[in-house]
């Protein structure tokens, strides 16, 4: 039996995966003002269309200054979280599975370009650990008081109190890739002599201090997910011994799992890019951390790569992101490759292979034809 469709749950939890197939977050900068529009409806629908086991939305803002550009999607008032859940629950009407999201403050690399853009039209001023810009391209942060590192925190938190309340099924604290909580747990950008800088302990209360309100919530009961960069890739810098360190206190809080990805944090980083090459990261994690739930991610573009690294034991969930985006039905060709099944629409069942007539498992949640389907689109 092939391992990627085995189903999962996560530890401490009811919310249960058909597979180990996880897409990652992906930033897509197509928000106006922070709202959900359009895009996002028939990019949800399109990856809840996969398969997948988990789709987790991408980055979204928990505070207007936390965004990465101007396009970013955002969830910091009530307004921007009904325009999630408006299109969200019309892309679930096509199709459903579990949806996380992920919880985001771009910290020093924040008010920057859309990717195909040159500028930005309205710049607005960038927080970080130390007034430690990224890039003489990038604008110059100012040092968080203390005071501001309270108001973030409690960002975060009613943030997650939103996602809960439109409907999300787990979220994921974004602590990876040189944005404002990686900023906290890197030597090389956190500068601070106060109680959140020099130790590792100090480096990492940030992050901790919001998992544990969180916890310490009475009305928040969803599961939560931490992403790290295991690694900097650069000398002095947040390093897998560190990430290590980090997993045991994020598994001390009965998170549900570390989605394991390295880097952008500096721009002076050496990465070894090449296939796979962030999975000894997540091993190094599972061995160390054996009952925590480990993400892999990274340029895992075949069926039997992500089968070999659960077999392996290297994690037990696999992240896709760009190879999902370049096929979405990547989960239903790996299905056909290992010999599996997945759930699919109905209307798409004639389409299995010759030979594979059992691929597909028809899913009754996605038959719209038993409602008027333009009446189910329009609610």
């Amino acid at each position: 039996m092939s391992q990627l469709f085995t189903s999962f749950t996560f530890p401490q939890s009811t919310l249960n995966l058909d597979n180990r197939i996880v897409i990652a977050p992906m930033c897509t900068y197509s928000s106006i003002d922070g709202f959900a529009n359009d895009w996002h409806f028939q990019h949800w629908s399109s990856m809840l269309m996969s398969s997948a086991g988990l789709f987790i939305i991408e980055a979204t803002a928990v505070t207007p200054a936390g965004r990465i550009s101007e396009a970013d999607l955002g969830i910091w008032d009530d307004e921007r979280a009904q325009a999630i859940k408006l299109h969200l629950d019309k892309a679930r009407k096509i199709a459903n599975a579990p949806v996380g999201i992920q919880l985001a403050h771009a910290g020093r690399k924040a008010s920057t370009p859309v990717p195909w853009k040159s500028d930005v039209k309205k710049p607005w001023q960038v927080v970080a650990p130390s007034a430690v810009r990224y890039h003489d391209s990038y604008p110059n942060p100012v040092a968080l008081t203390i005071n501001e590192i309270e108001i973030i925190i409690d960002e975060f938190v009613q943030a997650a109190l939103r996602a809960q309340s439109i409907g999300i099924d787990i979220i994921e604290i974004h602590a990876a890739h040189g944005y404002l909580l990686h900023e906290f747990l890197s030597p090389i950008t956190n500068l601070r002599t106060d109680e959140y800088g020099g130790s590792l302990n100090n480096r990492m209360r940030l992050l901790l201090e919001i998992i544990d309100r969180l916890n310490a919530h009475p009305d928040f009961k969803l599961p939560i997910g931490v992403r790290i960069s295991a690694t900097d890739w650069v000398e002095g810098g947040f390093d897998i011994e560190e990430a290590i360190e980090v997993a045991k206190s994020i598994q001390a809080r009965s998170c549900a799992y570390l989605h394991v990805s390295s880097a952008g944090l500096s721009d002076q980083q050496k990465i070894p890019v090449g296939p796979l090459y962030q999975v000894p990261l997540a091993q190094a994690i599972k061995q160390a951390v054996p009952d925590l739930p480990v993400i892999a991610v990274g340029l895992i573009t075949k069926p039997e790569e992500a089968e070999s690294i659960l077999t392996k034991q290297q994690a037990d969930l696999i992240g896709l992101a760009r190879a999902i985006l370049y096929n979405p039905r990547w989960p239903w060709h790996a299905a056909e490759v290992l010999g599996a099944k997945v759930n699919a629409p109905l209307q798409y069942v004639r389409c299995a292979p010759r030979g594979r007539s059992d691929l597909f498992k028809p899913h009754p949640d996605m038959d719209i034809s038993t409602t008027n389907a333009t009446d189910a689109l329009n609610k």
